[in-house]
């Protein structure tokens, strides 16, 4: 097992949420914490008690690549190394395969997409010195199987899966190693929507603990894919 005391880790979407789950874990873990959110204010506050010894925060914007490039560079300003980037911030916006508007479509692209593969193309370089670089991508079970004709946020997922898969390959040989953690629904405002009741569905702290333990496994022992579900599915 890695030495969390020994590492900083990024993460994104830290105000609320999985992000805010992943972080406190991590904080009580012991890592190095390098926590990143568009509301900074908002971040401080859902952070403050846990003091800013082994914090930073930072501004996190997933819309502009200029952001996701600054953020990279002031960690390793701060703490002079990246040792994980777990890519949580993300968006679900109902986005039918009829549809014509695409702007939906165009915004899931760009913050579930896009912003987490510019994160790992500005944070590869440093997880590679690392020799022990990790990245947890927040993908879905919605990237691994469709139900219904909604498919703008399972095309995005989808996407997940492939940049995790890709990340393996370009980073093996040095120590990089790129896990996809796929949820079912979780209890967050983001899955208000499902048909299950919140104290049914998969509690953030207990993803959270899931993705600390993915972090702290040592290179032999990489995990690809954690499909993580609050309930029966026959694919599985």
């Amino acid at each position: 097992m890695l030495n969390p005391k020994e590492r900083c880790i990024m993460v994104s979407g830290a105000n609320r949420g999985i992000g805010l789950a992943v972080a406190r874990r991590l904080h009580l873990d012991g890592y190095t914490l390098s926590a990143g959110a568009r509301d900074v204010d908002a971040l401080k506050r859902a952070l403050a008690d846990l003091g800013d010894e082994r914090i930073s925060v930072h501004r996190y914007d997933a819309e502009d690549a200029g952001i996701c490039k600054a953020w990279v560079n002031e960690t390793i300003e701060r703490w002079g190394r990246i040792d994980g980037l777990v890519n949580v911030a993300g968006v679900l916006l109902e986005f039918d395969i009829a549809d014509e508007d695409e702007t939906a479509l165009d915004l899931m692209w760009t913050v579930n997409v896009k912003a987490p593969l510019r994160m790992t193309r500005y944070a590869l370089p440093h997880l590679r010195r690392s020799g022990t670089g990790r990245i947890v991508n927040l993908a879905s079970l919605a990237g691994k199987r469709v139900r219904g004709s909604g498919v703008g946020y399972p095309i995005s997922k989808f996407a997940v899966m492939a940049i995790t898969h890709a990340t393996r390959h370009a980073g093996w040989e040095d120590g990089v190693r790129a896990t996809a953690v796929c949820p079912s629904w979780v209890a967050t405002d983001m899955s208000g929507i499902a048909q299950i009741a919140a104290k049914d569905r998969t509690q953030p702290e207990d993803l959270a603990h899931l993705i600390a333990d993915v972090l702290s496994l040592p290179n032999n022992a990489a995990i690809a894919e954690l499909l993580v579900n609050c309930g029966r599915e026959d694919m599985l």
